[in-house]
This record gives structure tokens, sequence and C-alpha cells, in this order.
């Protein structure tokens, strides 16, 4: 027969040892499960075969791949603009490097850029292909040489003076012969005198148009000069002072000119020059005129002598000639220049040089306006 207490003591125990045996055997499992995780995830960790070849992959250097071949454009080779402008600042570079201010005294390269052509200036003066003209308003001007002009070709090595008159020869034979023109300004000329003291021939002043009243009028001294010239048994020629400001004034003039000459006209051995010049400290008529207007006029005066039957010819000085007229409309015209020095320098083609106008010369009250002639007209 069992007792209440002895069985209520026996289970009591029995409970406690079960219950620490569960606690343990839930501890072992817990700790079980904690380190298969954690194996679990350190095997996660570690890469995988695909990922393992990418990392070996990538650590072997990498082999360069060549690039395809380009070809070179037009565009490329456009390289003018690594150097600057000329004038221009080049830009700041930083420290330690030069600039192109910096190599002004280096090597420079040998490009076209770098290269700047010399421009040599030539002297004027002594290039050949200038002639200096002096304005009647005290001005100095090179001018240059026209190369389609017929220069003159005359050697003033063989030019000499004698008694104030001058020849020219060629190979020691005179080919020249000298003159002098005569107006009123000259009062009563000696033309056996002057015959006598070498002259070959005068040029007579014919007529004139004022300057300021536009009047044409003959030489006070025409008429008694042309007689005596003939008398005396020189070569005559005449020359006309214009004023004409239009064709139909020069017309005029010519028609003047002629019939004045006709009875005269088989003495009239030398040229019918035109002459139409600047007035000194005054103003003249013609001032308006531009050098077109004077060249026509003076073509119309010439070309109606040459018509008459006459020899033609144009005076002027250097600057008149050069500045004032058109030369190469006047080419078929022999010329007369007037030019006061020792040797002139006119650079065209001229017939008759006047040399000077305060000469001395027997037959002649005052100063005398000498002339040299390298044409024989009387011979044509």
């Amino acid at each position: 027969m069992r007792l209440p207490g002895d069985d209520g003591k026996r289970s009591s125990s029995h409970s406690i040892f079960y219950m620490v045996l569960g606690v343990s055997a839930f501890v072992l499992i817990l700790l079980f499960t904690v380190m298969k995780d954690n194996r679990k995830n350190d095997k996660d960790k570690e890469p995988g075969p695909e990922v393992v070849k990418q990392q070996e992959a990538a650590a072997e250097p990498e082999t360069a791949v060549p690039e395809p071949e380009q070809k070179l454009r037009a565009e490329d080779l456009d390289f003018w603009d690594m150097y600057p402008a000329e004038g221009k600042e080049t830009e700041k570079t930083p420290t330690g490097t030069q600039s192109a201010d910096d190599t002004e005294n280096d090597e420079e390269p040998d490009s076209y850029a770098e290269k700047k052509e010399e421009v040599v200036q030539e002297d004027p003066s002594t290039d050949g292909k200038h002639t200096l003209v002096k304005t009647s308003d005290g001005k100095e001007e090179w001018v240059l040489i026209s190369p389609y002009l017929t220069k003159n070709t005359y050697d003033f090595k063989n030019l000499s003076e004698n008694a104030n008159l001058r020849k020219y020869t060629d190979n020691g034979k005179k080919i020249s012969y000298v003159g002098v023109d005569i107006s009123k300004h000259n009062g009563k000329v000696n033309f056996n005198s002057i015959k006598a003291a070498g002259i070959d021939f005068v040029m007579l002043r014919l007529g004139a148009r004022g300057y300021s009243t536009g009047q044409i009028s003959l030489d006070d001294n025409f008429v008694e000069n042309m007689e005596a010239a003939i008398e005396a048994g020189l070569d005559i020629g005449v020359y006309f002072y214009s004023q004409a400001i239009s064709q139909e004034e020069v017309l005029q003039e010519a028609n003047f000119v002629i019939q004045n000459l006709e009875p005269y006209r088989a003495h009239i051995t030398y040229p019918v020059a035109f002459d139409m010049e600047n007035v000194a400290n005054d103003k003249a008529r013609i001032d308006g005129l531009s050098r077109d207007d004077k060249t026509s006029i003076a073509i119309t005066f010439l070309s109606g002598i040459q018509t008459a039957g006459y020899a033609p010819m144009i005076y002027g000085n250097k600057e008149w000639l050069i500045k004032n007229v058109d030369l190469a409309k006047l080419q078929d015209y022999d010329v007369w220049l007037s030019q006061e020095q020792d040797v002139p320098d006119y650079p065209y083609q001229f017939a008759m040089w006047q040399y000077t106008t305060t000469g001395v010369l027997n037959g002649v009250t005052g100063d005398a306006s000498l002339n040299l002639c390298f044409v024989s007209y009387s011979d044509r």
C-alpha cells in the first residue's frame, strides 16, 4: 500500500530533471543553428567561379587595341592659328613657360607665317625711273617717267658754248642751230646784227590773247620784225600766246595766226608754236581748266596749224609739259622746251630748247631769250 507523500516527491524530481534536459537540448540546438548560419555566411562571401574568372581577367595587363587608321583631312593642315597674328599680344602663359615675346632672340621657325617680305624703298633721285619737277609755287615733286613716251637721246657732253651761244655736236660735227625769240618787249631789234652774231633763226611772237580781258591782239612789232628778219636772211618761225578756255576760242586763235601768216607763207621755215602757260603772281583765264581741257585745246590749235601747211610745235617748261598737258596725246607734235639751266633734265624727246631768257646778244637791247634747235627745219 503507497503513501501519498512519496508519490509527490518522486514526481517533482522527475519534472526538474526533464526540464533541465529540455533546456540543455534547446541550447545545443540553438548553438548548432548559429554555427551553421555563420559558416553559410562565410561561404556566401567567397567569390564564385565566374567572379573569380572576371577578377583574374581584370588582374591581367591590358593589351592596347590599335585604333583604326584615320585619313588626313585638309583642315588638319590648317596650322596657321598656332602663330599669333602680327600686332596682337600673346596670351599669358603659366609660370615656367615661354611666351612668343620671350623667344624673340631664339631661332624662329622656318615657316611662311614667320617670314616677312622686305619692301625696299627705292630712292627716286637715283633709281632712274623718276624726274624732279619744280612747280611754280616752289614745291618739288618726283614724277614717274612714262615708259610709253619717246626719250631724248642727247649726250650733253657734246654741248659747248661760245659768247653766250651754244652748239651741239656729234662726232665733232655741229648738228644744232641757235636762235632767239623776239616780241614787242625787246623793243627795236637789229636783225642784221643778230645774224652777224651767229644767230640762225628767230621765233617771232605773232600775237596773244589777254589773260584777263580775253581779247586777241597782234604783237605791236610783228610786222616790223617779220620784214626785218626776212631782209636779214634769217630762218623764221612764230609763236602765239594762248589763253583760250574753249574750243571756239582756240579755233579763233588758230585762224587768227593763219590769216596773219598768209602774206609771209614762203618765209616761214621754222615751226608755228602754241604757247599756253601760267601767269606769275596773277590770276589767268586758264586757271580753271583741267589737264584734259588744256590738252584738248592744244591739239585743236596744233592740228589746225598743221592742216594749214605749217610745222606745229608746243612750247612749255618742264612743269607745264609733264603736269599740265597729256604728252601721250601730243606725241605727233614737236616740243619746244623752256628750261634755264646748263643741262636740261627733261626726260622726253624735244626738238628745241630755250636755255636762257637773260642772255646777252648783239642787236638786242636788254635780255635775250636764246634757243638751241636740234632739227634743221629749213631743210624739210
